[in-house]
């Protein structure tokens, strides 16, 4: 991961420079899909992570304040959501690359697991997802969302009784 700030970055984007973008992305993509995972199924929020950096990108330009990206993109990936949401029908997911190594009390208990963990409110269910699923430390969480260290460990503890 770059040590380069966001906002260092974010500004080098906005003049044109594409690696810049691609730096946000890599430090921003799990944080992104692990919000998109709370709220939708998985084959969706691989689909939806990246149109939110299609948006983002497009839409970089208006970012008034560079420092602001982390939650200027966890916005746009909340708003995403909700949008697909708006739109998709109600559909099944099924996951055959796990249906063929896992057995069925394996599949029930992740999907217990998963649905359990969306329904807990938003601040435990986002850091649950980015550690579990994404397998970002504390300290990355805190980073990327501008949590502070002690927010992410309550978050994670209350989260997780």
């Amino acid at each position: 991961m770059s040590a380069r700030p966001d906002a260092d970055l974010v500004q080098a984007a906005q003049a044109g420079d594409v690696a810049s973008f691609e730096a946000l992305y890599v430090r921003y993509v799990p944080v992104v899909h692990s919000i998109l995972l709370g709220r939708l199924a998985a084959v969706d929020a691989d689909d939806v992570t990246q149109n939110v950096f299609i948006i983002a990108y497009r839409r970089l330009t208006t970012l008034r304040e560079p420092a602001a990206f982390a939650g200027w993109i966890t916005r746009i990936a909340r708003n995403a959501a909700e949008d697909h949401r708006r739109r998709a029908e109600e559909t099944v997911e099924l996951d055959t690359d796990y249906a063929a190594r896992a057995t069925q009390a394996d599949a029930a208990e992740a999907a217990r697991a998963l649905a359990t963990i969306r329904a807990l409110p938003e601040a435990y269910r986002e850091t649950l997802m980015m550690r579990l699923v994404e397998g970002l430390s504390g300290p990355e969480i805190a980073e990327r969302t501008g949590l502070t260290h002690g927010s992410v460990r309550v978050n994670l503890h209350r989260g997780m009784q």
